[in-house]
């Protein structure tokens, strides 16, 4: 199954058929992946099921070109930083990853075209080579609608625009970070019912950690809904899970989850059990698409998870494997 089929992934089966032949195709054409399959002795030859895969540990797109393409132009989206050196996802086909995320949206929401688009995204937009700032931006482009756009630190004017619109009925789409969004609730109230609240997760430092359940108790009491929605993506995916309420997050056709001791990418657990997240992104064609993240879930099925936390003070072993 080559790239583009992935978004016809239709089952199990042919879900398995094409992280096989990603994995194949990867293996011979990632350096940094290859290295780390070799000194684990894994071998597209050895790999019968898609939970054998090596996931690579989510701290080598910090240290390492991660790319699986002999191509030398690059779209390359980088993390904040927050937590210390910043990750670089060299993107060799943007349009991959716009096909994937408009995909995906389409898959949980429908044509992004139904909607008005609001951003309130201050920590992104402020700096350059956030993938989340991308994809937003196109999908503000792509509503077509004059309202949309997005507000960095005019909560004045975006209250006018959801009140405005909640009065036309216009179905809204606000995604906001979550300091931003709890910033916005002090200073205004709502009472929304066409309008969904998507909260892309942190405070960035910038106020005290809550527990999603905390934060969404807040929000949908300041916004007046009954659910708030989440995105989990970050720089080194290029496909996104949603939540659309009790932070319960739904993978598209072509990502799956499974869990792992926390220190160890190797060690995969089964359903209904807590441990560190590993994502495999097929969209994440070009790069690698087994991936060992540093956060802690629980996993209830392979394509639905909650995330609890992160362990970002402690390596995921396997990143001392290899000094290239």
């Amino acid at each position: 199954m080559i790239t583009h089929d992935i978004f016809s992934i239709q089952d199990e089966q042919d879900f398995k058929e094409a992280a096989l032949a990603t994995f194949a195709y990867q293996f011979e054409n990632n350096v940094v992946y290859r290295s780390y399959c070799d000194l684990l002795y894994k071998h597209p030859g050895d790999i019968q099921v898609v939970e054998d895969i090596p996931f690579l540990p989510i701290q080598f797109f910090k240290s390492h070109r991660v790319i699986s393409t002999q191509a030398s132009s690059f779209t390359n989206f980088t993390s904040s930083g927050t937590t210390g050196t910043s990750s670089t996802h060299f993107v060799t086909d943007i349009n991959l990853y716009e096909k994937s995320y408009l995909s995906a949206f389409r898959h949980f929401y429908d044509s992004v075209s139904d909607y008005a688009v609001l951003a309130l995204l201050p920590s992104y937009l402020e700096r350059e080579g956030s993938s989340l700032i991308y994809m937003v931006d196109d999908l503000i482009a792509k509503s077509n609608h004059p309202k949309s756009g997005f507000y960095l630190h005019d909560l004045d004017s975006l209250a006018n625009t959801l009140n405005e619109l909640e009065k036309q009925g216009q179905q809204t789409l606000l995604v906001g970070v979550s300091f931003a969004l709890l910033d916005l609730i002090e200073e205004k109230s709502f009472n929304l019912s066409h309008t969904t609240i998507m909260e892309t997760g942190g405070m960035k430092g910038r106020r005290k950690e809550l527990t999603r359940a905390e934060l969404h108790e807040q929000l949908k009491q300041g916004f007046g809904v009954k659910s708030i929605h989440s995105e989990y993506g970050m720089t080194e995916l290029l496909s996104q899970a949603y939540s659309k309420g009790n932070g319960i997050f739904k993978c598209p056709p072509w990502m799956r989850v499974v869990a792992r001791e926390t220190d160890d990418p190797l060690s995969i657990k089964q359903d209904n059990t807590t441990g560190g997240l590993n994502v495999v992104d097929l969209a994440n064609y070009h790069s690698c698409s087994f991936i060992a993240t540093q956060d802690l879930c629980k996993i209830h099925t392979k394509n639905t998870f909650e995330v609890l936390g992160r362990f970002d003070n402690a390596d995921v072993r396997g990143c001392n494997l290899m000094v290239l």
